[in-house]
Order: C-alpha cells, then structure tokens, then sequence
C-alpha cells in the first residue's frame, strides 16, 4: 500500500482473520509483523537484528518462525507474544569452535547525493584494519542484503578479508521509488552506490584500498560486469551466472517478456540503443581486472554463452581469467561438492590477487 511502500514475503490472516501476518524487507531487516486489516496498523512479531524466512500460525496464534541471524544459521523460534525462543539449535555443535564475524551497518552519500546503506564485516583472522576486502553485490537486483547469516560474508572474513555489502539502488527494502531507480538503466546509478561503500569502508580504515575485490551471483554478477568496465580499482573480480550482451540473449533466456517490458523491443525505434547501453560487451576493451567466470550449464535465466563470451574476450586481449563451467547446473550450483568447489575457487582467486 502506499502507506506500507515495503516488499512482504508469504502474507497469511491471523487464526481470527483480524490481521495479516507477513515477513517484508524493511531497511536492511527482515521481521514477522502483523498488520490489522481494518486500521493498517501494524505490529512487530519478532523483529530486530534478524530475518523471518518462513513462519506458520497455531490456531492457539502461538507462531512458529524460520529465523536468521548474522552469527546464527537459520533455526525455529516460536513467538507467543512474549519474545521469541529458540527451539532448535541444529548447528550448535558445528559452530562450537568458529568465530563469526558480526557486521555493522552505515549510511553514507552516493555520488549524486542518494542516501545510502550497506553492511560492513570485519575480518576474524589477519589485520583487523586496512584489510583487504571484497566488495559482495547481491543478485536480483530486487533483494536486499540484511541481518541474516551469509555464509559467503564468513567464508571471506575467516580468511582474513574485509566485506562490504552495499544495498544499492535497485534493492528491495527503502521503498519502491529507490528500487524503481535504475529501471531501464542498470550499472549507473548502482554502481556508484556500491562504489560509495567501498570509499565508505576505505575512509574508516576498514579496507585497504590497494588490495579490493569485487563479486556477485546472477545480478551481483552483472554489476560485477559493470563495476570492471567502468573501473581499474579492483584487483580480482568473480563474476557469476552473469549477463554480458542482451541482445545476443533476446528470445533464449526466461526474462524476455521482462525485458520487453522494460527496455522495448530491441528492433524497434531507439530501444536497441538502450540495449546496447545496459550491456558491459560494448565496454569490455576497458576491463582490465583479472576475472574468474563461473556458471551452471544448463541456466536458463542467465545462459551460460554470457560466461563463456566474456572469458573468451578477456583471454583473448591478455587479461587475466578462468572459465568454471558446472554440468547438469541450473541458475544455482545445488549439488554439495560443486558448491564446495565453488567457494574454493572464489577463495583461490581472491588469494592470487589480493593476499
């Protein structure tokens, strides 16, 4: 509504049919609240530090949530009005001897003046200041980064890195005008947002700034694409299931009709010129970070002729890259030993270059 400018997850009415529960993006958080449907007054049911995944209703109203914290891998907290309890604790044990790093949040000016939040973490190992640090751009690019456990952020800080999680514009979470602010015109308005973070973490003595890493998993890959065309900043990149040349892509990924609708037929009046504009192919000649391309040979949201154009385009003008391409994987690496082999790999790249 416009009086609840937020996305929500999995709305479902309370047992007496009064209020509609739901977990919705809210400024880097994700909490379970409950708004009545006669006033639209709403009511947090557990909220905090946290992210609500999924949640079910005991007709008693007594709530039963999947739940995340940032040093907590999703568990079951149960909700009777007071504050929540934790019923399960399936990775206790597991984690008994691991440090997790917990981040802080700031907000800092973009380029133009666009106020804006990211999540910092600090490493758990190494240098605790002027770190090197990675740069971590979330997909979508409608989804936010938040309070829950990302296992990608610990994986980087155990190993010494700093991480900067940017929610640019484009994100979910601060309304639909800032989500709405790249429509038709990704990797400018973004990409000085992500790059105003990592200026932030450089300013506060968190990142060294000769030693920066950028990377990303579907849109976080595509912004990633951006981010290496548009500067030589970085010293390693990781650009996931990523989109490089739209046009090549038209009529053979899932998104056409979205496309359609965004940026117009590509043949038809100035609409090539706006695909032309949104794809890093017109700007490879620029890059000139050393890069790891990765994705699933069978995606079908974002093909994998993306990966394997820019490797062969960056091998060919000398520039440092790799190729990893998953059998029998979709959009997601879902199989165990290839996403171990995965995080190896980004962890490989990132010594090479960064350490």
């Amino acid at each position: 509504t416009e009086a609840l400018d937020r996305f929500f997850y999995k709305p479902r009415f309370s047992p007496d049919g009064r209020e509609i529960y739901a977990a919705f993006e809210n400024d880097g958080e994700q909490p379970l609240v409950a708004v009545n449907v006669d006033t639209g007054a709403r009511r947090d049911v557990i909220a905090g530090e946290l992210a609500v995944f999924d949640f079910d209703i005991h007709p008693s109203g007594v709530v039963a949530a999947q739940v995340g914290r940032a040093d907590l891998p999703d568990e079951i907290f149960v909700s009777s009005g007071a504050a929540p309890a934790q019923i399960t604790r399936t990775n206790e044990a597991a984690l008994k001897d691991v440090t997790l790093a917990k981040p802080f949040t700031a907000k800092f000016n973009s380029r133009d003046g666009t106020g804006v939040e990211a999540f910092f973490y600090r490493p758990t190992t190494g240098r605790a200041k002027k770190a090197p640090a990675i740069l971590r751009i979330h997909g979508g690019p409608t989804s936010q980064f938040d309070f829950s456990f990302d296992a990608y952020a610990q994986l980087y800080a155990a190993n010494g890195y700093a991480v900067v999680m940017v929610n640019p514009r484009g994100s979910t979470g601060y309304g639909t005008n800032f989500a709405a602010a790249i429509y038709a015109d990704w990797g400018n308005k973004d990409f000085d947002d992500v790059m105003a973070g990592v200026d932030h973490a450089v300013a506060i003595g968190l990142a060294d700034p000769q030693r920066l890493g950028v990377g990303g998993w579907s849109y976080g890959g595509i912004l990633t694409n951006y981010v290496v065309t548009k500067t030589d900043r970085f010293d390693a990149a990781v650009t996931g299931a990523s989109e490089f040349n739209y046009l090549a892509n038209y009529g053979h990924d899932i998104y056409q009709r979205e496309y359609e609708i965004e940026l117009g037929l590509p043949w038809e009046g100035e609409n090539r010129a706006i695909w032309e504009r949104i794809s890093p192919f017109n700007s490879i000649d620029e890059v000139t970070t050393p890069t790891l391309v990765i994705g699933g040979a069978e995606d079908w949201n974002v093909p994998i002729l993306n990966s394997e154009q820019i490797y062969q385009i960056l091998k060919r003008r000398g520039v440092p890259t790799g190729l990893v391409v998953y059998p029998d994987e979709d959009h997601s690496i879902d199989r165990p030993s290839f996403y171990k082999d995965r995080f190896e790999r980004y962890l490989g790249w990132y010594h090479k270059y960064l350490k």
